[in-house]
C-alpha cells in the first residue's frame, strides 16, 4: 500500500518503514498459528491496565439469551476508562443484568467486569456491517 488517498495524516500514521500497521493485536503460538485477539484502538486502559474488550465479549455471549454484544470503554477520571457492555438480546429473552454479572465474576479479574450493562435493540453498524464502537463511545459520553 503506498498510502491512503488524499489523507497523508492517515498513511504517515498506518505506514512504518513499508509496512502497513492494521491495527491488530494478536499472538503466535509456539506452533507458528498466528490469533487476532482484538484491535488497538478498541483496548481500554484501566488503571494502567490493558483490557482487550474482545475478552469480555466472548463470555457474555456465553451467557443465555445473549445476541449480540459490543463492549467500549467509558472514560473515569480515576480509572482512566471502565468497561461498559452493550448487549442486545435474543427475542422473547429477559434482560438480566445480574445473571451476566454473575456469569463473568468468577472468570474475568474484577477491573474487566462492565461497570455498565446496557441493553439496546441493535448495535449501530457500518455498510459491511461492523460494530461502530465510535459510535457507542459517543452515546456514553452524551
Amino acid at each position: 500500500m503506498k498510502g491512503y488517498w488524499n489523507r497523508p495524516e492517515a498513511s504517515a500514521e498506518a505506514l512504518c518503514h513499508g509496512w502497513l500497521r492494521t491495527g491488530d493485536m494478536g499472538h503466535a503460538d509456539e506452533e507458528g498459528y498466528i490469533y487476532v485477539t482484538d484491535r488497538k484502538k478498541d483496548m481500554l486502559l484501566v488503571n494502567g491496565i490493558n483490557v482487550y474488550p474482545r475478552e469480555i465479549e466472548e463470555l457474555i455471549y456465553e451467557c443465555e439469551g445473549v445476541k449480540e454484544v459490543s463492549v467500549v470503554g467509558q472514560i473515569d477520571q480515576r480509572k482512566g476508562e471502565l468497561p461498559v457492555a452493550f448487549i442486545v438480546m435474543e427475542d422473547g429473552c429477559n434482560q438480566n443484568t445480574h445473571a451476566i454479572l454473575e456469569a463473568l465474576k468468577p472468570r474475568l479479574a474484577a477491573y474487566k467486569i462492565p461497570r455498565r450493562i446496557l441493553f439496546v435493540g441493535k448495535l449501530p453498524r457500518n455498510a459491511t456491517g461492523k460494530v461502530l464502537k465510535t459510535v457507542l463511545r459517543k452515546q456514553l459520553r452524551a
